[in-house]
């Protein structure tokens, strides 16, 4: 048997048996069909339940109140960077980072409208995601130049929407091609064939140590204090702490303040770890650990 074929029944093992030791339920952002929802299912399965919620937000909301037991949120992409929806709430969330899931992102052109009568595209909302206009953008400038491009606010909702809108289709995937009775146009349009999306999966505790781990924090220093961001770096070179993204979103507080977010190898509860955040705290104004969480990159 093939890797993916152990893996998808290894899945469904795992998946059977957390339902039958709890009711695990799972939120994710998007409709039916969406990314995310296949990085969930990639993650725990078919023996759990799934919740689609309309917003980024909504997927923490539902895991801070406790409606459900999971949140699925992507984070990154390849190709077009941070999610800025996912950062801006992890300021304020008390939710943790729990695990983390890659997804090869392939983009698919849907539509029940012959190619050449196709006069406007929909796809994924601006604000809320890298779009997926971004990431096909060659591939449209060369072969639908011109046509008018809709936001919508996921894939799969694009996807739903361009089965009662005239001529128009959709950049979606395969799945929404099943779900909403679409033909596919065109295979594998995004402008990296290695493109790829970085999910979290939300939940009230990360996990344990695995040894191989990373953990990703936020911080603020005091802007007026020249150095103040190199030597809270400094710390974790002195520590030979590698870190592996670093990111940065406006505080609120007061404008040209900003929140540094920083993802380290490591688990908050390695020692080496643990004293670094202690050490850290000396030149910060405020420092939060939003989780720790198995690395899943393949080198």
């Amino acid at each position: 048997m093939s890797s993916d074929s152990l893996h998808a029944i290894y899945r469904e093992i795992m998946s059977a048996s957390i339902s039958l030791q709890r009711e695990t339920s799972v939120a994710y952002f998007g409709s039916p069909g969406s990314y995310t929802h296949q990085a969930a299912r990639e993650k725990f399965g078919d023996s759990v339940l799934y919740y689609p919620q309309t917003t980024i937000n909504d997927v923490f909301d539902s895991v801070e109140k406790g409606d459900t037991t999971y949140g699925v949120v992507p984070f990154e992409n390849s190709t077009f960077g941070s999610v800025v929806t996912t950062l801006d709430r992890f300021i304020s969330s008390k939710a943790q980072i729990f695990a983390e899931a890659y997804l090869k992102v392939n983009h698919y052109l849907l539509s029940n409208f012959k190619f050449e009568s196709i006069k406007k595209v929909l796809t994924l909302h601006y604000l809320t995601l890298p779009k997926a206009f971004g990431q096909c953008q060659k591939w449209l400038d060369t072969h639908l130049k011109g046509v008018q491009r809709i936001d919508t606010f996921s894939t799969s909702k694009a996807a739903e929407l361009s089965t009662v809108e005239p001529a128009s289709a959709a950049i979606s995937n395969s799945i929404c091609a099943d779900l909403y009775g679409l033909n596919i146009l065109a295979k594998d349009i995004q402008d990296k064939k290695d493109n790829t999306t970085r999910f979290f999966i939300l939940s009230t505790n990360s996990d344990r140590s695995t040894e191989n781990d990373k953990t990703l924090l936020l911080f603020t220093v005091d802007h007026r204090k020249p150095g103040a961001l190199c030597d809270s770096l400094r710390i974790f070179k002195d520590n030979n702490i590698n870190l592996t993204k670093t990111d940065s979103r406006p505080s609120l507080q007061r404008p040209w303040h900003y929140v540094f977010f920083i993802e380290l190898q490591g688990h908050k509860d390695d020692d080496v770890v643990k004293k670094s955040l202690e050490d850290l705290k000396e030149f910060c104004l405020d420092l939060k650990v939003l989780g720790s969480y198995q690395n899943q990159l393949q080198d």
